[in-house]
């Protein structure tokens, strides 16, 4: 497995010429993660995130040189995705004009507020596969349908994933509108249409594919990060009455298809290198996984030290000028099958991956209480609403909710770096 490496770019005393970088949360000199945005009153254009600013990259074109400036000319970031060495390449260039104060007259007048700014999807996204790898999420699920058997036979021998629909992720920021569709409550004997009432978010994290594979050539396990540009984080919204009622015999369909949000920036993997951990051993009588799955280094280094967490704001804490109540706090390391493994897997039959193309882990959530990554399981299928602290309570999203995912990467006296915010706000059904 080819893993991205550690090198200058990650030492823990670079640091910055622009205020506030180091030392922020999410965007240290260290992460660098890659966007679109658009200044107040400009069109879409190439960024990198560095502390609370994006520098823009098509202003420092003759700068980076006409190789790399051709790559992040345009609105979408797909052709520097397709190409690693270029990715790499710019990452580590930004990371020598950032920190090198003889750079500050030349690239500060290329720099704009975060805050004033619009965030875009960073690349087209020709396809978009969601997966289902946290396998505590998997168990709380399962348990609620079949208490003594929640696993199904095929779990813990195939990655599982559904085909989803690219065409409606959206950034963090837009809203979500309340879908409507089909349910079957247990009591009624033939289905309604309406507004779903049981409105869920799911906290995962998204894969950003980089080079893709030609149709009909699979992705062998050892190769298969090279095929990862980076990750972001994933909401794929759900309504679980219209889930329960439509997903047999053929899964998911409208319950997922209306909104998934994304973060906007692309935290590379050259960005992730220092947070790479071992897989956690799968516990005793867990089947090995398959031959085509199974890669010694990836069981290494295939898993990522990231702790990943989600917040609820309602419109009543909203009005009192309250903050975002945590609802769950865990490691992404929870995850059953890597991010390498279920790339393989998804080529293993000949399909064909494309530079953009964007993953998702599936819901993760820990084995401890307070992390669990759906109210799904929070309520343990609306049987228990939580608490919140104006007097409210939730089994499910209400409309004028919202939430915000974050993630923070931590690793020993490595800078931490962070993904930004996934955030979006539910509104009511269209008439």
């Amino acid at each position: 497995m080819t893993a991205a490496t550690i090198d200058e770019t990650h030492d823990p005393r670079l640091r910055s010429w622009i205020a506030g970088a180091d030392g922020h949360p999410d965007f240290p000199i260290q992460n660098l993660p890659f966007g679109i945005f658009a200044p107040r009153d400009g069109e879409p254009r190439a960024g990198a995130a560095i502390g609370d600013f994006i520098l823009d990259l098509n202003a420092i074109a003759a700068t980076l040189g006409s190789g790399l400036a051709q790559l992040v000319s345009g609105t979408r970031l797909n052709a520097l995705l397709a190409e690693p060495e270029a990715r790499k390449a710019l990452r580590r260039t930004l990371s020598a004009l950032l920190s090198s104060e003889d750079q500050r007259a030349t690239l500060e007048p290329c720099l704009h507020e975060s805050a004033a700014c619009t965030l875009h999807l960073p690349a087209a996204i020709g396809d978009y596969t969601d997966f289902y790898v946290g396998i505590h999420h998997a168990t709380n699920v399962g348990r609620q349908f079949r208490p003594d058997n929640p696993l199904l036979p095929n779990y813990k021998y195939i990655p599982i994933g559904y085909h989803g629909r690219a065409s409606s992720v959206r950034p963090s920021g837009v809203a979500v509108v309340r879908p409507s569709g089909q349910r079957k409550p247990p009591e009624s004997d033939t289905p309604t249409f309406g507004p779903s009432v049981r409105l869920d978010y799911e906290l995962e994290l998204g894969v950003w594919i980089g080079p893709g594979n030609a149709l009909g050539q699979p992705i062998a396990i050892g190769e298969a990060e090279e095929h990862v540009a980076g990750l972001c984080l994933l909401n794929d919204w759900s309504a679980r009455d219209l889930q329960a009622w439509e997903y047999q015999p053929l899964g998911p369909f409208l319950a997922k298809n209306f909104h998934t949000t994304v973060s906007p920036w692309i935290v590379t993997a050259e960005a992730l290198a220092p947070f790479r951990i071992a897989q956690p051993a799968r516990p005793a009588g867990d089947p090995s996984p398959l031959p085509y799955l199974c890669d010694g280094s990836d069981q290494a280094a295939g898993a990522y030290a990231i702790v990943l967490e989600a917040r609820l704001l309602t419109a009543a804490m909203r009005d009192a000028g309250m903050e975002f109540h945590l609802l769950s706090s865990g490691p992404a390391s929870s995850m059953y099958w890597t991010v390498a493994q279920i790339v393989t897997h998804h080529a293993s039959n000949g399909c064909n991956l494309q530079p953009g193309d964007l993953l998702g882990t599936g819901t993760i959530s820990g084995p401890e209480p307070g992390s669990c990554g759906s109210l799904l399981e929070i309520s343990n299928g609306g049987r228990a609403a939580i608490q919140l602290p104006t007097g409210e309570t939730r089994s499910f999203l209400e409309d004028g909710d919202e939430i915000v995912l974050a993630a923070t990467a931590r690793a020993g006296d490595y800078v931490p770096i962070g993904f930004g915010e996934c955030r979006a706000r539910i509104m009511a059904a269209l008439a």
